[in-house]
């Protein structure tokens, strides 16, 4: 069974339906559906497309080798990034947020790493294929020094052991996998709404689900 095989069939096995990524609702998402593709921080930097638009949800990132890289979670958001992101970076009236729920089968794709905690942490560990796929439902994970975290007894099985962990997806993640967007109400889903219709995006499904925004 090849590589690819093998992590569709851990995905299909764990019952991992989505692999999210959340983004402002204005210029992120705007930008996203414009170029047709979640791109990562360095290449969001260089497309003079959304030289206008163009602001990254953390301002400053430590993980520099990584920055080619779109981060992505498996089945829920990192909600204590979110938090932060969301009521400290960019707390502002009027502001909203999406998730993005894309087809898990991105995560067999050439290329794409696991890492078991926050790229940041000293003693993240890094990985391609099942292995590392495997390696983010371990029955402990150390995030730094004495810092770990346990696989609780009744954690579902399509959720990581730590909230933290991330798939690392080379490049960009194309639209054509985008399946869903999470909102919080009403107004969000009709603003979503308008950007899917026109910037071409009408088969996506809008979800009024604001307990998706709290993880775990």
């Amino acid at each position: 069974m090849s590589n690819c095989e093998e992590v569709k069939k851990r995905i299909a096995e764990r019952g991992v339906k989505e692999i999210l990524h959340f983004t402002k609702g204005s210029a992120g998402l705007t930008g996203i559906l414009a170029v047709k593709a979640v791109q990562s921080r360095q290449r969001l930097e260089q497309d003079q497309r959304l030289e206008y638009i163009f602001e990254p949800t953390a301002s400053f990132r430590k993980d520099k080798a990584w920055l080619d890289y779109v981060n992505l979670s498996i089945s829920e958001i990192n909600s204590s990034f979110f938090s932060v992101a969301s009521e400290r970076w960019h707390k502002s009236e009027g502001e909203w947020w999406v998730i993005l729920a894309f087809d898990p089968v991105i995560t067999a794709h050439g290329g794409v790493f696991f890492t078991t905690t926050n790229n940041i942490y000293s003693d993240v560990a890094r990985d391609i294929n099942a292995k590392g796929f495997e390696a983010l439902f371990a029955r402990s994970v150390k995030r730094w020094g004495s810092n770990n975290v346990s696989r609780g007894a009744n954690l579902a099985d399509n959720l990581t052991t730590c909230e933290q962990a991330e798939i690392l997806y080379p490049r960009e993640v194309p639209t054509e996998f985008l399946r869903r967007i999470y909102v919080r109400d009403g107004e969000d889903k009709d603003d979503t709404m308008a950007q899917l219709d026109v910037l071409g995006h009408k088969n996506v499904e809008v979800v009024i689900a604001p307990d998706r925004f709290k993880g775990r």
